[in-house]
């Protein structure tokens, strides 16, 4: 089974991507330079707002999670996985963790990518307060 969410948001010119564990995105509209994790702002959804059926596919034990970040012709793609230990709640934030830990914020784990891996030249346009984020996530149940 396949599920797949479309999150729009924007970019901020205090946005660094240099955390090298996890990378969030957030619905709020301002970001300090302290969140070193935050790749994209006002965003259109957060992990509440996710279709249940997708949620459900998610919360199976290593079920496979793609993200594909884009901005304009720059793009990052993403792997990481889901886990029954997911609540998918929080009504503000997707954090996707390059660890195993899990709570309310949590999107996925064990990834392949935190903000730190992300491409200069995509983290460039993520500066830019105009620019339009278009995150799409795909969730494959192969059982």
């Amino acid at each position: 089974m396949k599920a797949f969410e479309v999150i729009r948001a924007y970019g901020h010119e205090n946005i660094l991507a240099t955390n090298k564990r996890t990378f969030e995105i957030t619905k709020d509209t301002y970001v300090t330079r302290r969140g070193d994790c935050i790749i994209a702002i006002k965003a259109d959804k957060s992990l509440k707002d996710l279709d249940i059926g997708f949620k459900r596919i998610l919360r199976k034990e290593n079920v496979k999670l793609t993200i594909n970040i884009q901005a304009d012709d720059e793009k990052e793609l993403v792997e990481a996985f889901g886990d029954s230990h997911l609540t998918c709640t929080h009504s503000e934030d997707l954090v996707v963790r390059k660890s195993s830990y899990t709570c309310d914020r949590t999107l996925a784990i064990k990834s392949n990518k935190a903000a730190h891996n992300l491409s200069r030249d995509l983290v460039a346009k993520l500066r830019n307060s105009r620019q339009k984020i278009n995150i799409k996530l795909i969730v494959e149940d192969n059982i």
